[in-house]
């Protein structure tokens, strides 16, 4: 973490309250940070535009190139392994250099990896495109996450988390909309073209806006202080070794290998579901995808408002955090009726009904690495869970692609999905049944001094 700027001897008169007090009644409260918030929103958007392109193309792809259920499961599986990997170093990098600079690193290597899938020929060629996607995308949500520790007090947290990660399903919207269209218009070399471009474009405007706290100087006085309400820990970055000697750490591991590989099905699965079940085509598929991706971002919003809401109300952040985290969970039960559903639009109800649990889920969840650890160890907690949740989605990448190959039957996945986060409910109780937070050994200082 960077040092803060120095203060004036105003700032440290005492008594600490009143100078404060008048300041922040001169100044009005500035709203700086949800422009952060919104910058961390389009970057996830542009994410999942361009892993989801292969998801919505993937039945046209699949009779055009040739694959079966196993080719395309490897080909998905390439996308996972790198994305773990990538997480094992990701976090570290970030917390390491900083987000203005290791954000920057990885939306670089993912935009380029993204518009080399239009060089593909084949499975190995789209095996090692999506290899290189899933590393540069690696480091979005430790990024995101780290900014958003950075950026917001606890209490708005898992608000803005739930806001950036409804880019998830903004881009799983924006994907059906726009690549059967270009595709079909210039090719569909032309739809993993033109999200590349979008993301080297956010680069630019990253590199030339994006500052910390301290440094902004847009900030107002009011804002600052709003921000700085909570110390600010100091020293270095916090190893995996040490961080996984604490039960909060598998806290987190555990819920994101549990939940994120029914989030990966849902991406990658749900436009061949849709086709194979209901017979849509290409184009036909934009509209059942929205239905359900506009209810996942709907959850995700709700589920972080949710626990924000229940603490403003005093609940414990422990009683908050989970109270929320099961009423997503119960969402996702209904789902195991949709691979037998009549019609395709009851389909969509229940599978749409479970993404917005699920994103409700998981942004509570990237609030529980924040909730159980110090700043500087947030975005390397956040990469031991995504190399977790990366690691489950290889296992259920594989599983599924075997299923398929056999049975041709949904019925045991969408099971599968239905009781997995209660399960990972369980395991998050089990292990931290009162979300203590870890105190590393590590000094504070309060933030302005």
């Amino acid at each position: 973490m960077q040092s803060s700027p120095r203060s004036t001897g105003s700032e440290r008169a005492s008594p600490a309250v009143a100078a404060p007090t008048y300041e922040v009644a001169a100044s009005p409260m500035s709203r700086y940070r949800w422009r952060v918030c919104a910058m961390l929103l389009a970057a996830t958007t542009i994410s999942y535009i361009d892993r989801q392109v292969l998801g919505v193309l993937a039945p046209f792809l699949q009779e055009k190139i040739g694959w079966n259920e196993l080719q395309y499961s490897s080909i998905v599986t390439a996308f996972q392994a790198a994305y773990a990997l990538g997480l094992l170093c990701a976090g570290a990098v970030i917390d390491r250099f900083g987000t203005r600079i290791g954000y920057a690193l990885a939306i670089g290597i993912w935009s380029l990896a993204a518009m080399s899938h239009a060089l593909a020929t084949g499975v190995l060629s789209f095996a090692a495109a999506r290899f290189a996607l899933g590393l540069g995308e690696s480091g979005n949500f430790p990024a995101a996450i780290k900014a958003v520790a950075e950026w917001f007090p606890q209490r708005e947290r898992a608000f803005a988390a739930g806001i950036f990660n409804s880019g998830s399903n903004i881009g799983a919207i924006v994907a059906p909309i726009m690549a059967p269209l270009v595709a079909a218009r210039w090719g569909w070399q032309a739809a993993f073209l033109c999200t590349g471009a979008l993301s080297a474009t956010w680069l630019v405007v990253w590199l030339l806006t994006y500052r910390t706290p301290d440094q902004q100087p847009k900030l107002s006085t009011a804002e600052r202080a709003h921000i700085g309400s909570e110390p600010v820990v100091s020293g270095a970055r916090v190893p995996w070794s040490q961080l996984l000697r604490h039960r909060q750490a598998w806290v987190v591991a555990a819920a994101k290998f549990i939940t994120d590989p029914i989030w990966w099905f849902f991406l990658f699965w749900l436009p061949k579901f849709l086709h194979a079940q209901y017979g849509l085509s290409l184009l036909e598929l934009g509209p059942p995808l929205i239905t359900v991706f506009l209810l996942a971002d709907v959850g995700s919003i709700a589920g972080g408002w949710l626990a924000g809401r229940l603490l403003r109300r005093g609940w414990s952040i422990n009683r908050a955090r989970k109270g929320a985290m099961l009423l997503c969970a119960l969402l996702v039960v209904p789902i195991v009726f949709a691979a037998k559903a009549d019609n395709v639009w009851l389909a969509v109800a229940l599978i749409g009904l479970a993404t917005a649990g699920h994103q409700g889920w998981s942004a509570n969840v990237y609030t529980l690495a924040s909730d159980l650890f110090p700043r500087r160890a947030v975005a390397s907690v956040v990469g031991v869970g995504g190399f977790a949740g990366a690691v489950g989605g290889m296992l259920i990448s594989t599983v599924i692609g075997l299923l398929l190959q056999l049975t041709s039957s949904y019925v045991p996945v969408f099971m599968l999905a239905g009781g997995a986060y209660l399960v990972a409910l369980a395991v998050v109780h089990g292990l931290a049944p009162s979300l203590e937070p870890v105190h590393l050994d590590v000094q504070t200082k309060p933030q302005g001094e």
